[in-house]
This record gives structure tokens, sequence and C-alpha cells, in this order.
């Protein structure tokens, strides 16, 4: 099985990081698995020493150069699925394939990593007819896009994975010096971008109440993203200078996990939410919203606690029970360790998304494509590969 993978965003996030991890699990795996990425990514700086890695910058949903392009790599590469990892590849895909004629139009497959609806718009409701199979991140989704119109066979669940043991094996970090906290005090964590979504302002809520009833508690907010002023505000309008730190981005998430307490996810929507998964990794009790596919992830009562999303009032009391109950708190973190090992981890997610692959491509009937043996570059095509500095050789 070969397949090529699209992935249009410049930023890194759960669903840049599921695509890395989805292209390098096929290749151990002994499959081929291509990926064609903005060339001024963050995924497409850390895939640049791999092979298989073709620039794709396209200008929207609607770029006619760029989907021109990807339609001659697909006729050279003949892949046997094309895998779109999110909404703008997915048009791009959508495109490409009707330029590249029905000799060479593998089937379209979407990963869907989100809770939300699908557009009514004429442009949305085409792309996503085109595509044959949808990879949904939880239920949740499955269940939304059935709402949607999205008939049950064209959507198969997969949800998202994590290396376990990347996250076991990091360091823990010393968060009291990093942060300059207290000695002993109890340290929360979020993990997430900062944006609306992903409900901080009601962490933030939540942490007002929380320090009533535990004043030694802190709480980190780790990430980037355009609501950062709106919270800095927000912190200081509350008096929680010093017990809400913003950190900012950090690349160093698993060593920052090792040294919580507690981790807490806020989203108002959420498709899986992999900082969960990683947490849980990290043997930590999750507070999470009920939110998207957050409580099929999370074990209410089990590893952790779960509360309405938007509800600082039921967030800040979850929280502060397990910041009080040590033994509950450390119980719910080993059994959501195990949970990730079993239930999270990466190998099952690629297993179970190359199990797809085949699926989908004995129900088109499209079959395994005859590979091209040249390495000739299509003449006017801007899809060379990429050299070991991560630069275009036709630059």
């Amino acid at each position: 099985m070969f397949s090529l993978h699209i992935d249009t965003a410049r930023t890194w996030r759960g669903g840049q990081h599921q695509a890395l991890l989805t292209v390098h699990g096929l290749r151990r795996r002994g499959q081929r698995a291509a990926l064609a990425a903005q060339p001024r990514g963050e995924l497409f700086r850390r895939a640049s020493g791999d092979a298989d890695l073709y620039p794709l910058a396209p200008r929207g949903d609607l770029d006619p150069v760029a989907a021109w392009r990807l339609s001659r790599l697909i006729r050279r590469l003949a892949p046997d699925v094309i895998h779109a990892h999110d909404a703008h590849a997915v048009a791009i895909a959508s495109l490409s394939r009707s330029l590249a004629g029905p000799r060479a139009t593998p089937p379209l497959i979407a990963s869907r990593r989100v809770d939300f609806h699908i557009r009514s718009n004429a442009f949305s409701r085409w792309k996503y007819r085109c595509v044959d199979r949808f990879i949904c991140a939880s239920a949740a989704i499955r269940d939304m896009l059935s709402g949607d119109g999205v008939p049950p066979e064209r959507a198969s669940v997969v949800h998202e994975g994590i290396e376990t043991g990347r996250i076991e094996r990091a360091p823990a970090l010393d968060l009291h010096r990093e942060f300059d906290l207290p000695a002993g005090c109890p340290i929360v964590g979020n993990v997430a971008a900062l944006v609306p979504h992903k409900g901080q302002r009601h962490l933030v809520d939540a942490a007002a109440r929380v320090v009533r009833e535990v004043p030694d508690a802190r709480v980190l907010i780790v990430g980037a993203g355009e609501l950062e002023a709106a919270l800095s505000r927000q912190i200081g309008r509350l008096h929680l200078a010093g017990k809400v730190i913003l950190t900012g981005f950090r690349s160093d998430v698993p060593s920052v996990l090792k040294g919580l307490d507690l981790f807490v996810m806020s989203s108002v929507t959420e498709g899986l939410g992999t900082s969960v998964l990683d947490a849980m990794a990290a043997g930590l009790a999750v507070v999470g919203t009920r939110a998207g596919g957050i409580p099929e992830s999370v074990v209410d009562g089990g590893t952790g606690l779960l509360t309405p999303p938007a509800d600082a009032v039921a967030m800040a009391r979850a929280i502060a029970d397990l910041l009080q109950d040590d033994k509950k708190r450390k119980a719910f973190g080993a059994a959501g360790r195990e949970r990730a090992r079993a239930a999270f981890n990466a190998d099952r997610m690629v297993e179970e998304t190359a199990a797809v692959y085949a699926d989908v491509v004995a129900r088109t009937g499209s079959g395994p494509r005859q590979r091209r043996r040249t390495r000739d570059r299509v003449v006017g095509v801007d899809d060379s590969p990429v050299d070991d500095r991560g630069g275009d050789r036709s630059s």
C-alpha cells in the first residue's frame, strides 16, 4: 500500500503531529508513505530529512496552480490512496484529483479531528462529497458527520495515538524552580493553543475559585495564540498574577507534564484532545470537560473527573477535590497511564489507519497501482524531493 499524505498548515499542532506519526509509523510497517506539506511550515521542517517529501503551498482552498502541480505529482507517484490531514488539504486534493484524470484518481481519505459541523456553503459540500472515507478522531466526530448527512459507511473511528514511551522517558522538569514558585505548592497545568474553543478563560475563572480553597495552588497555561493578551488582562482583573502563569509555547511539553500534579482540559469543543492523552501517559489525573471526544479518553471517576463545558464552578470543584485528595489523584493518574498505553498508543493508531486504507481500496476497486520505476521529474512541475537541509532542489 502506497499512501500520499497532504497537510497544508504552517503551524505545529496536534493534527500535524498526528500526520507525522502516521507517515513514520506506516514506513516502519514497510509501507511507502509520501508527504506533501507547506514548505515554510513546521511539519515540513521536522520531516526535512525524510525521503518522499514534497513542497505544497496552496493559497487557500481555490488555488488552481497548486492544484495543477499536485495533480501532476499524483499522476507521477500513482499512490494507492491520498490522505488529506486538514480542511485545506481536502480542498486541494479534491481539485487535484479532478485535474489528474480518471486513470490517476486514487481514493481520497480525510482526517477529521474537529467536532464542529461541515459548513453549508456549496464548495464545502462539494469537497467533502469527494471524500471516499473520513477517519474520525472520535465517535463524537463520527456522530456529528452523520448528522451532517455523511453515510455511516463513509466514516471510520480511529482514535488518535501518542508516543507513550517518549512521554514516559522524558525527565520531569522542576517547575517550582523554572517559574520561581513556592516550594511544595501543587501545580495544575493546561496545554493547548490559546484559542476560544480551548476554553482557557473558563479555567482562569475556575482558578480564582480554586485558590480560595487551596491558597498555594498554581496554574500553568502552556501554549501560544490569539487570546494571550485577553487572558493576561483577565488574570490581572481577577488578581491572579503569580498564581496563573501563561508560559507561552514550550518545546519541552513532556517534561513540563512530568512536573505537574494535575492536568486540566478546559475545551468547549474538542475532537479528542491529544494533550489529554499525553497527560495520561505522564501519569496525571485529568479534569476535563464533556466536550466532543474527551469522554472517550477520560474515564469519569476512573482516570479523572469530567465537568460540563464552560462551567467554571464545576471545574473549580473538581480541581480542588483532586488537589486535596492525594490518594485519589495518584490512583487516577496510574489508571490513566495504563489506559494511554493500552488504548491510545501510536502503533495502534497506525495499524487501524492502514486497515482503513485497505478497506477503502477493496471497496472502491482501485487495487494496487502500477508503480513508476523512474524518478524523472515531470517537466515544469515543482514536486521534487527536498534535500537534507529542507530546501527544494528545484529552487
